[in-house]
């Protein structure tokens, strides 16, 4: 019996308890640099399963798992645990109705829209598997349950707290997000798999005044109404068409009633690129915009232009990519695993690789119903019937979605740290 079919023949028994994690994960969640229960949980279930050592409140809130097996690689497995601030609306038993107070003082709706809880959830089982199967590989494993994905700094908190000093430096680094697709398919790609982003906040300057003598103000609303259409026009007039860019305005906050003109309007501004160049030539256009239209209103002071976080982008090392992906096809089978595209999406889990400074593998598998996907995709409604991460309606399947989580890391890992002989048989 190879490694990964002995590790994983130990998974059935496991799922009930860790379905029971993972929705009891999405029924809490907790925002950014917030999550003490999910970290409470994690670091509960490292410890029963014996031979980890556990650490946490690494990069304020996160957790880190060392398991040590004898000579061999060292392979870093990372999950994200944070949550967004969006009200649920997917009907589940299990559904959220946490609110939470975020950074700047709001009571907000809290939802594990991102699918965060089912990595939290596939990581603990992969952890689980490793653990009750030692005899199988070689090598240590660290696993790194990062908090602060969606606020942009969650990497580099774990990394400025001494992730890379205090724990052993591992030779390859190994992350995954479910997504959209049908449970059942994985996919990645060598090189680029997610862009950069950069939030951006615009604070425009008016002068209030009364509803009824708008003539006597300077409307900072309809400054920044202009403004957010103008941006529209970089990625469709400034940059050639086959850059994969994305500007959108995903907050526009001014005023307090409908009778007042306001001092002042903020954007705030979310930016996707693929290239350094292209980068650049998307932040100078949104400040000389807003510049411009402030000009042109006669805005009583330049716009504060303020750059809130920046995400490099992932990146795949080639053969790394390759590695996983071949244990991907010898646990899933050939037609489960393709070879995708880089996305406008963004993570921070580049920043672990850049800062240890070794080869790093990001993949994506499918969450939702097959045959949900399947009907979608024949009545080309993919946009409208298939929720999207972030969306208030998406949620993966949580059994189906979670086997698949916890074996295509197992599989991942194993990649390395597999000491089976050559002819096979148990090591």
């Amino acid at each position: 019996m190879d490694a990964l079919t002995a590790v994983l023949d130990a998974l059935d028994p496991l799922l009930p308890g860790l379905e029971a994690d993972y929705k009891d994960l999405h029924a809490h969640p907790e925002l950014a640099f917030q999550e003490k229960r999910t970290a409470a949980l994690v670091a509960e279930r490292l410890a029963a399963q014996g031979g980890w050592e556990v650490t946490t409140g690494v990069g304020r809130t996160g957790v880190v798992g060392v398991l040590r097996n004898g000579e061999g690689p060292v392979v870093m497995l990372r999950a994200d645990m944070d949550a967004l601030p969006v009200k649920e609306a997917t009907g589940l038993p299990y559904a959220s109705t946490v609110t939470a107070t975020d950074d700047s003082g709001t009571e907000v709706p809290v939802m594990h829209a991102c699918g965060h809880d089912m990595h939290v959830a596939a990581l603990i089982g992969a952890c689980a598997l490793l653990a009750a199967r030692t005899d199988h590989w070689k090598g240590t494993v660290v696993a790194v349950f990062q908090p602060g994905e969606e606020s942009g700094y969650g990497a580099r908190a774990m990394v400025d707290d001494g992730l890379f000093e205090r724990f052993p430096h591992p030779d390859v680094i190994l992350g995954q997000h479910v997504g959209p697709g049908p449970v059942g398919l994985l996919a990645t790609c060598p090189g680029t798999v997610m862009g950069a982003t950069d939030s951006i906040t615009v604070k425009l300057f008016g002068r209030g005044g009364h509803g009824s003598k708008p003539e006597a103000a300077v409307d900072p609303v309809v400054m920044a109404s202009s403004l957010v259409l103008r941006l529209q026009t970089i990625a469709s007039r400034e940059i050639a068409a086959q850059e994969p860019v994305v500007v959108t305005v995903g907050r526009l906050q001014a005023g307090t009633t409908a009778a007042v003109i306001p001092d002042t309007a903020e954007l705030g501004i979310n930016v996707r690129t693929s290239s350094a160049p292209v980068r650049d030539k998307v932040l100078a256009a949104i400040e000389r915009l807003a510049r411009a239209e402030s000009a042109a209103a006669g805005a009583t002071a330049d716009p504060d232009i303020t750059s809130v976080y920046h995400l490099p982008m992932t990146v795949n090392d080639t053969a790394a990519a390759e590695r996983v992906a071949d244990a991907h096809r010898k646990a899933f089978g050939d037609g489960a695993v393709m070879t995708m595209g880089p996305t406008t999406a963004s993570e921070d889990f580049g920043i672990l690789a850049t800062a240890a400074k070794v080869p790093s593998v990001y993949w994506f598998y499918g969450g939702l119903d097959p045959e949900v996907f399947s009907a979608a995709f024949a009545a080309g409604r993919l946009d409208e019937d298939i929720p999207q991460n972030h969306s208030s309606t998406f949620a993966p399947q949580a059994g189906p979605a979670l086997n698949i989580g916890v074996r295509s890391m197992v599989a991942a890992a194993l990649s390395w740290l597999d000491a089976s002989p050559a002819d096979g048989t148990a090591a």
